[in-house]
């Protein structure tokens, strides 16, 4: 008994009072954002600031992922008082939006109605979050968080490889509007390497977001030029979206894992609340004690179910009523449990109430930060899919997200990612899409972790298979990089990296029952932190797949 003991007042001094970690922390998606947040750092500014500066740093180096045009969720730990909170930064509908806007005089969809141009743009939050985070968590003033963005913006930066990749995948809708074409392109075309880009119209938008707060973005000259660039190339902004726009601070979904505390993302992410239901039904078997083709096989079970659950009742929290007590109860996870045989799988169509027809882009960012106090940032952005929209008005450089296409756009439809949803995902004026989104913090009485991905729907999954690793004791090195396996109930398939599952592991879950699909390239871009508070030590790693840098001093 004692040393459980000694392990949980380790725990509580850690995460409430001190010690402090020995170091800090930062891991995302881009070495010079990485640098942005060590510059702000090392002025005095706090996680919270760090935060904004690599936020707005990524939207000048990682444009295809996130930026002032696009939104997420900010889950937030401050050490003086223990406070958790998540900022919502979601994008809205427009006021002028309407459920069935994406369909033809038939019912049909529109073919890439949802994802290409300003009618697939929902109203901004990332700028709003970066207003809220400075003034009421950092220490410093909004202009000195921002300064390193700026800088990159107006100076402009070599590219990599991973840049000129996206561009040419994206290359056709970003030729199709003049103001995105002259920035992101090169004479029109995908850009040779050793190509500079300069943002001089997105740093003008920076600094006067660093101005003027809030308004410097949703007021003035940048609003003007927003809406006059929406509207004339067909969109539905308003003035009224602009001002009304405001971050919400939630409350994270909590759970529990065996020894571990899981604070994560809450509605309209979905992350939260699957990434728990998953855990709670797989509470009860010691998956380190099982052969490894029946220990996937109950993950992927437990996917099933919590998927499913995302699909039926999920959304904007201030649109629908959600049954979030029984989904993430124990009691309701054993339920599900006990429907699930070891010996085979569940087909997806035999799960009772399908729904009437949904998540986060494959091409999100993320970034984790522990500063020497403690405090803790994990934040997954997004524009959704590769360059958002492709759309930038005109005088801004701000690239427009595509995230109306996360509404359920209609039943039965999926969405980008092969995402379900129901009534409760419908385009509302002024609601927020779901997300899968899934911003995690991991807490035991020994150690603390800080993570997250982007990854569309597989988000979810690859956040759960490293809170497993977690709990087994594996190092974040491992969480980040070893391949991985996905199910989201519908299609009803295990999608795989290449080597994700062994011969004899595929041989294996076939005999069970499950349709396997190989993917022919990698996924995810895990940034991932850990605080051994026994040991007194942090680390830090940046997912291998990408060209993150994940630094600790």
């Amino acid at each position: 008994m004692r040393p459980f003991l000694l392990l949980w007042l380790a725990w509580s001094v850690a995460v409430w009072a001190g010690p402090k970690p020995p170091r800090a922390a930062i891991a995302s998606a881009h070495p010079l954002a990485t640098a942005a947040g060590f510059e702000i750092l090392d002025q005095g500014g706090n996680a919270f600031d760090a935060a904004v500066a690599v936020a707005a740093a990524l939207a000048v180096v990682e444009p295809a992922g996130s930026g002032l045009g696009g939104g997420g969720f900010f889950l937030l730990h401050r050490a003086r008082d223990g406070r958790q909170v998540m900022l919502d930064a979601r994008e809205t509908a427009p006021l002028a939006a309407r459920r069935d806007m994406y369909l033809d005089a038939a019912g049909n969809p529109i073919p890439r109605a949802s994802i290409d141009g300003p009618l697939a743009a929902g109203i901004p939050g990332v700028p709003a979050a970066l207003a809220h985070l400075a003034e009421n968590y950092g220490r410093l003033p909004l202009r000195r968080s921002l300064a390193p963005a700026i800088r990159y913006a107006r100076e402009g930066f070599v590219v990599g490889p991973r840049y000129l990749e996206q561009v040419e995948r994206r290359q056709a809708v970003l030729r199709r509007y003049p103001a995105a074409a002259a920035v992101f392109l090169e004479k029109g075309q995908v850009p040779r390497p050793g190509f500079r880009l300069v943002q001089p119209d997105l740093a003008r938008v920076l600094e006067a977001l660093a101005a003027r707060g809030l308004a410097g973005f949703y007021d003035g000259w940048v609003a003007e030029r927003l809406l006059a660039g929406v509207r004339a190339a067909g969109g539905i902004w308003s003035r009224a979206d602009l001002a009304r726009y405001r971050v919400v601070e939630r409350r994270p979904v909590v759970g529990r894992y065996h020894d571990v505390r899981i604070v994560s993302a809450a509605p309209p992410s979905s992350g939260g609340v699957v990434l728990v239901e998953t855990l709670n039904i797989l509470s009860a078997y010691t998956l380190t004690r099982l052969d490894p083709a029946t220990a996937k096989h109950l993950i992927v079970e437990a996917w099933r179910r919590a998927y499913r659950d995302r699909a039926l009742y999920l959304g904007d929290p201030d649109f629908v009523s959600m049954p979030l007590r029984r989904l993430l109860s124990p009691d309701y996870a054993a339920g599900l449990r006990a429907a699930i045989r070891p010996d085979r799988a569940l087909p997806s169509a035999w799960l009772a109430a399908e729904p009437e027809t949904g998540g986060a882009g494959a091409d999100t960012t993320h970034f984790s930060i522990l500063d020497r106090d403690g405090n803790r940032v994990a934040a997954t952005l997004s524009v959704n899919y590769l360059f958002g929209s492709g759309f930038v008005a005109p005088g801004t450089g701000v690239l427009l997200n595509d995230e109306m296409d996360d509404f359920a756009i209609k039943p039965g439809v999926p969405n980008l990612y092969g995402l379900v949803g129901g009534s409760a995902n419908a385009i509302a004026p002024g609601k927020r899409m779901l997300s899968s989104m899934t911003p995690t913090f991991l807490e035991t009485p020994d150690r603390i972790a800080v993570l997250g991905t982007p990854g569309g729907s597989r988000i979810i999954s690859m956040v759960t298979l490293a809170a497993l690793d977690f709990a087994a004791g594996f190092r974040p090195a491992l969480w980040v990089a070893w391949p991985r396996f996905h199910h989201q109930y519908l299609p009803d398939e295990i999608q795989y990296e290449p080597g994700a599952l062994s011969g004899a592991e595929r041989r294996a879950l076939r005999r069970r029952g499950h349709r396997l699909k190989a993917l022919g390239r990698t996924y995810g871009n895990m940034q991932a932190i850990l605080w051994d508070c026994f040991l007194d030590r942090v680390e830090a790693a940046s997912d291998p797949r990408g060209e993150g840098r994940a630094v600790v001093r």
